[in-house]
């Protein structure tokens, strides 16, 4: 699981920002939203997309390892999933999150491992 939590090498260029915040994110099949959140933590990164009107206002919080690459100056992140994958994703859900982060990340990766 550890390494679905973590950014692949290559996923950032060299000279890349590390703050994520407010970066596209773009499915395989075009856009899905912003991210609201990143983190950076060695085997437990992730990004949180707030998906805006396209899943009803809902955000999804996606494991790093499902990061294909990042575009520093177009400000995009892309992710190696359909929109529709993203969109049968778990809900984020910061109190259990934040309540009961062990499990929420292991059923987290259940679903996201097969993309990463």
């Amino acid at each position: 699981m550890s390494d679905l939590y973590s950014y692949r090498a290559g996923v950032f260029s060299p000279n890349a920002t590390q703050d994520l915040s407010g970066f596209e994110v773009e499915a395989t099949d075009g856009s899905i939203g912003k991210i609201d959140e990143a983190t950076y933590e060695t085997s437990s990164s992730y990004v949180v997309v707030d998906t805006g009107f396209w899943i009803f206002g809902k955000k999804r919080l996606i494991p790093a390892g499902v990061v294909e690459r990042v575009d520093d100056t177009e400000e995009k992140v892309y992710v190696r999933m359909t929109k529709d994958q993203i969109k049968d994703a778990p809900d984020y859900d910061p109190d259990r999150f934040r309540l009961d982060r062990s499990n929420y990340n292991r059923e987290v990766a259940d679903y996201y491992s097969q993309w990463s």
